[in-house]
């Protein structure tokens, strides 16, 4: 995918931190480069498709987002998916909207993205099929 999506946790309207502790734990299979330590993190998934994966780590306070960019499609996307799932995170893509996982999600979005976030399945399938109806 030549497009970013933005991995963010918000609560009550305001955008929350990511816990670094658990994008740790998710991504260290796959990084093949970097790690969160470097602000970095090159991943490949077991069909050898890889994301590049852009976050900052503030020791105690967490991470405010995670970017992926140059996402393959196939089961990389169900490794992103897994991920914005255990962070608690809604996925944004850079051309707008929200990807929620249940509707109840859906109230602690930001008032911009409450009225257009889509319900997804938490599958590869699920993001490709949002990313098929852009």
């Amino acid at each position: 995918m030549s497009y970013a999506i933005f991995l963010v946790r918000f609560v009550d309207g305001e955008v929350v931190a990511l816990d670094a502790e658990r994008f740790r734990q998710v991504t260290e299979p796959y990084v093949v480069a970097g790690g969160p330590e470097d602000g970095f993190s090159q991943i490949r998934a077991e069909d050898g498709g890889e994301a590049d994966l852009h976050h900052e780590s503030r020791t105690g306070a967490g991470m405010p987002c995670v970017a992926a960019t140059r996402f393959a499609p196939g089961a990389m996307l169900g490794v992103l998916v897994r991920l914005a799932a255990a962070l608690g995170a809604s996925i944004v893509p850079q051309s707008g909207g929200a990807l929620i996982f249940h509707e109840e999600d859906r109230g602690h979005l930001s008032a911009d993205l409450q009225e257009t976030a889509v319900v997804i399945a938490p599958t590869a399938d699920g993001l490709q099929a949002a990313f098929d109806a852009r």
